[in-house]
């Protein structure tokens, strides 16, 4: 079973330096740390994420994992890869995909296409 991390403590971790986040589960904790944060640079692998992302910096990030729930409404997700992240009940409205890699990413069953981005 994957350990369990809140977005506090993601948020503190990735101050102190840390940037690759392995086999976690990232839940929220009701301060929605994350929204608005800086987390450019920033690998997920494994991991599964139930937060708010909302107007969150993602630049060049590695998101290749269980991203369902969660809200990227107005982040910048340049240069980001999503590539077969599972995307189910994400939110995407507003924000800043330019060069973001999303081929393979899936939700309720359809599968992103190399250079297909959301538009939900």
């Amino acid at each position: 079973m994957d350990a369990q991390i809140t977005e506090s403590q993601l948020l503190a971790r990735y101050r102190r330096g840390e940037r690759v986040f392995s086999n976690l589960d990232i839940v929220a904790d009701g301060s929605d740390a994350l929204e608005s944060a800086v987390l450019d640079g920033v690998e997920m692998r494994g991991c599964c994420l139930a937060v708010s992302l909302r107007g969150t910096s993602l630049r060049r990030s590695g998101m290749r994992c269980n991203l369902k729930t969660c809200d990227f409404t107005g982040a910048d997700l340049t240069g980001a890869d999503f590539r077969d992240a599972a995307l189910c009940a994400t939110t995407f409205k507003g924000a800043k995909m330019e060069g973001a890699r999303f081929a393979g990413a899936f939700f309720h069953s359809y599968s992103l296409a190399d250079g297909e981005t959301p538009d939900w």
